[in-house]
């Protein structure tokens, strides 16, 4: 619980908050750390592709870490073209009258292939952490892990209440 005196943001066992470690651009990337499936966009020769993910962001909130075999459409598709959009919603946290409450935040960036070996077991460490059933999936010798450089954030609170953030 926090409260504002004097403009000052209080949180009880802090001494102070700075105003600006509650911007949107904090909202955004704490909502993408929060959650940990997106849908995944891609495209090849102008026809779209959508995958359901399973992800990990970085620390700061910059790069989204997931991964995929080597023998996909998704793959194919970045390779060519390593534009990318994901949707991470909340969705599943209002339903029935609380629907409209739902915020649904579209992430665009780039997207890489991660080949550096130490990164690559860090970030394997990290997908396994938070989803201990890939495991296999990630061991697999055709499993690549993709970083997706964040550009933007597209966060739609609610109905109609839309924020944009570039990094």
């Amino acid at each position: 619980m926090s409260f504002v005196r004097d403009h000052e943001i209080v949180v009880p066992g802090r001494t102070h908050i700075d105003p600006k470690d509650l911007s949107m651009l904090s909202t955004m990337k704490n909502l993408a750390k929060e959650k940990d499936l997106c849908v995944l966009a891609t495209t090849s020769g102008g026809t779209p592709h959508c995958s359901l993910m399973a992800y990990v962001t970085d620390e700061e909130g910059k790069e989204i870490y997931m991964a995929t075999q080597r023998d996909t459409q998704k793959y194919k598709n970045l390779l060519e073209n390593p534009s990318v959009s994901l949707l991470i919603d909340t969705r599943e946290d209002h339903r029935g009258p609380r629907r409209r409450e739902a915020k649904a935040m579209t992430v665009a960036g780039k997207c890489e292939l991660v080949e550096d070996e130490a990164k690559k077991a860090r970030v394997k460490a990290r997908l396994l952490e938070r989803h201990p059933h890939l495991e296999d999936f990630l061991n697999h010798p055709e499993a690549a892990v993709l970083c997706v450089r964040i550009a933007s954030f597209l966060l739609l609170d609610g109905l109609t209440d839309a924020h944009f953030e570039e990094l």
